[in-house]
């Protein structure tokens, strides 16, 4: 019997067990996305009989005889036109679930999406665009000649987003696929004896079984940054020490899945069992079990025989002075918990060898250029050698600037000549990928009765899990622009980065500042309750101006200053936002509350972007930057600033990247850069090709409108290029207002009103910029609310599915009002300046500040579930 898909017969029968997600990809179905196999998300939404069902849970032998309906079976339906107009994606891998759960809707469960969208997630919109898009509310605009910046525009991958056409990193056919899969470690902490690999390689199908005695010798950081140093080299591909539960141990290669996993089970392996340690605080002590103690001296590991790997000691004026001198002194600790990326995509790649004996690898990550540098030194293998290409990538969040699959695919194509592919498990994104930092945070402030700030000081203690590899620089940089946006002359700043042996964290977004301001931003509100002034005013009176110096403890690269100022703007919005009245349930607790936040566009040290743009013989342009795309927006803007400089439509630009092989160098999608260095590279080769142009054509360079009309063909190919080294560098302003209600009987925390207020410099896009704020509060909101990776007393990570995670839905996020500041940037292209990441930051403290105003209770640990705040409540 066969299943009808997309109207056409197919008599392939489904394997024994076999899923129908898994069928219709096979079938070419490649819009069908894999985001959990436990039917929590949505991402594979399908119709049997016009009925949607989550594909992954649904046998495949229950469609025989039944009409089966992908993404690519409704071409020309409204709803991907509406999903479109609305710009209802943004990294776009859960769109495809989303149509076809929203086609499906009748006019009743329209009504009433929150409930209607349950069993499909998103984790970068926010759910507003989407709301918009089912509701029939279009926003994006068509492009016009010389006014894309500034503009509504449509992102250029949109149409095949939509359509189920955009092609992520497993959405390819690849002849003679390998597949692996890894042994992960039960313990801790141990030493690995032996591993018996007899009676995996007996199962039919196994290739090869990898161990740590066929991996390099080599140590590296699953860390990326343009400046190595940056990062600890602690790991290796495959180690006979394994640091935490969860950590590969080794890697069995089949020709199919199941026999990769049959293997996997059939390797005996025996362990010594050491000392664990899973508290940062019991690592640091002396006598602790040493996670890296076998290191020695490596790169980047401040002190292996204390469970260091980094460290920060300094101060600026003298704290001790400043707390004598201030009227009111506050101190607290606070505490942020792991929290997962939870990007759909999970981490994977798949790898071969081309015809030319060169390494091809694909892969969902954020650095393809630092990928190809890492596996080049890690194997020895001339850079010439080795492509790393980056699909359209299904969510980032900063999880993968980590190379953590493209290794061990690496070392099995190498070992089998085949292609390989590696496709992380739900349970093991949230098992062997990394997460957030968690911190401890203690912070004690004074200020005087008219309101100056006299003194900070923090003690912060950083949780990196069994690898360092984002520590040190989180640590540092949350650090910094937290205290940096004030002004005070006595500021002293002691913080510790710290091994366990628990699940690595690593880069998140907001990079360590949304955890630091937390605590800052909630200690100074009580600061300002202790004097009796308006928490607007308070902070008012201390921020940084334009002309001040970015001040914080340490030694910090010189280069970082306020080119564009618009947090007054921000602060204005906050006032108003506090000056309204909005009505909540009889009996509830009411309050308000509001937090700002500064960051850095790009890291210290160099990041680096190269552009290309070439006019084609037919008249089009062809515009080349290695930034990946993964919801992050750089690539509309890229194509904005083409289009405007060049005097033409950004549909006549054709855009290449994330590909080594056919792009230029490029650091990374990370670091809110992709528009301020990326766009400075795309702005500079611009320019460069429109004076040539402009030069071959007779006329002069004040006369660029002449572009518009110009037949340019007969020119043939022309080219130019454009480089920035992302330096020097200017801060973004963000600040969040809340207005909540709660709920004495039950803890229930309602969000009245949400407001934001962002300082972009010049706004490239409005309504991706709005998208991009949407995401990151909704996100932030994830973590204040619900979000937490649990590590029992073993160290085993035991939230391990999104149904125990408590990933937010689209009933749990409220509408958010964004606001933007008018400012135009002296550092970014045309006066942009980054905002990704820093819409997330402000959003816990000011949630927390709003709780305090409520509840009269300040609450310090994250996440704010209803039943904490009922036991604050009744203690």
């Amino acid at each position: 019997m066969s299943i009808e898909i997309n109207g056409t017969p197919h008599d392939r029968a489904p394997r024994p067990g076999q899923c129908l997600r898994t069928y219709l990809r096979e079938e070419g179905c490649f819009g069908v996305k894999k985001g959990c196999d436990a039917g929590d998300c949505g991402a594979c939404t399908v119709h049997v009989d016009g009925t949607p069902v989550h594909s992954c849970v649904y046998p495949a032998f229950r469609a025989q005889g039944h009409r089966v309906t992908t993404i690519e079976g409704l071409a020309g339906h409204p709803v991907r036109q509406c999903f479109l107009d609305a710009q209802g994606f943004q990294c776009g891998f859960c769109t495809a679930g989303m149509i076809m759960t929203a086609v499906a809707l009748t006019d009743e469960q329209r009504e009433d999406l929150p409930r209607s969208l349950k069993g499909n997630l998103c984790r970068c919109t926010g759910y507003r665009a989407i709301t918009d898009a089912i509701e029939g509310r279009p926003a994006a605009v068509a492009p016009r000649a010389g006014s894309a910046v500034g503009s509504n525009l449509g992102a250029p991958a949109g149409p095949q987003v939509v359509d189920g056409t955009a092609r992520y990193t497993f959405d390819l056919d690849v002849p003679g696929l390998l597949h692996l899969k890894a042994l992960r470690s039960p313990h801790a902490h141990a030493r690995i004896l032996s591993i018996d690999t007899t009676a995996a390689l007996a199962v039919p199908g196994v290739e090869a079984v990898l161990t740590h005695k066929d991996a390099p010798e080599r140590l590296f950081s699953t860390g990326q940054h343009e400046n190595e140093a940056e990062d600890p080299y602690d790991t290796r591909v495959l180690d006979e020490v394994v640091r935490f539960v969860g950590q590969r141990v080794a890697a069995v290669v089949a020709s199919s899945e199941a026999a990769a996993e049959e293997g996997v089970r059939r390797l005996h392996v025996e362990y010594e069992v050491l000392p664990a340690v899973i508290d940062p605080a019991l690592a640091m002590l002396p006598g602790a079990p040493l996670v890296h103690g076998d290191k020695g001296i490596a790169q980047g590991i401040v002190r292996a025989d204390a469970n260091v790997v980094g460290e920060l000691h300094a101060g600026i004026g003298d704290v001790a002075t400043g707390f004598a001198a201030a009227d009111a002194v506050y101190e607290a600790t606070f505490r942020t918990p792991r929290v997962q990326h939870a990007s759909l995509e999970t981490h994977g790649a798949v790898g071969w060898l081309d015809d030319d004996d060169r390494l091809v690898i694909r892969s969902s990550t954020q650095t393809p250029f630092l990928t190809r540098r890492a596996l080049s030194r890690l194997f020895s293998i001339n850079p010439d050698k080795v492509r790393v290409v980056a699909g359209r990538v299904g969510g980032g969040f900063g999880g993968k600037q980590e190379m953590l699959v493209e290794d061990l695919v690496t070392l099995a194509v190498l070992r089998t000549g085949r292609p390989v592919k590696w496709e992380f498990t739900r349970s093991e994104q949230f098992t062997a990928a990394t997460t957030r930092h968690p911190f401890t945070i203690m912070v004690k402030a004074g200020a005087t009765r008219d309101g100056a700030i006299t003194a900070l000081q923090l003690n912060v203690l950083v949780d990196t899990g069994a690898y360092g590899n984002h520590g040190p620089s989180v640590m540092h940089h949350g650090c910094h622009e937290t205290v940096a946006v004030y002004k005070c002359g006595n500021i002293r700043t002691d913080a510790y980065t710290v091994y366990t042996n628990t699940v690595p964290a690593g880069a998140f977004r907001g990079y360590g500042l949304g955890q630091v301001t937390f605590a800052v931003e909630q200690v100074l509100d009580e600061l300002a309750r202790m004097i009796d002034m308006d928490p607007v005013t308070f902070r008012e009176l201390n921020v940084v101006r334009p002309g001040d110096d970015l001040t914080a403890p340490g030694a910090h690269v010189p280069d970082l200053g306020i080119a564009s100022y618009g947090l007054d703007q921000c602060l204005a919005k906050m006032r108003e936002a506090a000056a309204t009245v909005d009505e909540a349930p009889p009996g509830w607790l009411t309050g308000q509350g509001m937090a700002i936040a500064m960051i850095a566009a790009g890291p210290p040290g160099g990041h680096f972007a190269d552009a290309t743009v070439t006019l084609l013989p037919d008249g089009r342009y062809e515009l080349s930057v290695g930034t990946a795309e993964f919801g992050n927006g750089s690539t509309t803007v890229h194509a904005q600033i083409a289009a405007d400089e060049l005097h033409t439509t950004p549909d006549r630009i054709l855009i290449r990247q994330s590909d080594t092989d056919v792009v230029r160098h490029d650091t990374g999608a990370f670091a809110s850069t992709g528009v301020v260095v990326a766009g400075q590279a795309v702005l500079r080769a611009c320019r460069s090709l429109r004076a040539q142009l402009l030069a071959l054509t007779g006329h002069t360079p004040s006369e660029t409108h002449a572009l518009r009309t110009l037949d340019l063909s007969s020119l043939g190919t022309v080219s130019a290029s454009g480089h920035f080294d992302g330096t020097p560098r200017s801060v973004a302003f963000n600040a969040q207002f809340f207005r909540v209600a709660v709920d004495p009987a039950t803890g229930e925390l309602r969000i009245l009103r949400s407001v934001h207020s962002a300082d972009a410099g010049t706004v490239m896009n409005p309504l991706q910029l709005r998208g991009q704020i949407e995401g990151g509060v909704a996100q932030a909101l994830g973590a204040t609310l619900a979000e937490h990776v649990d590590i029992s007393p073993s160290g085993e990570v035991t939230t391990t599915t999104f149904r125990q995670y408590h990933l937010p839905t689209v009933a749990d996020i409220p509408p958010t009002e964004v606001h933007f500041a008018t400012t135009t940037d002296t550092i970014g292209p045309l006066g942009a300046k980054s905002m990704s990441e820093s819409p997330y930051n402000p959003v816990s403290p000011a949630l927390g500040n709003a709780l305090r105003d409520a509840l009269g209770i300040r609450l310090t640990d994250l996440p704010y579930t209803a039943d904490r705040i009922w036991q604050a409540l009744n203690p």
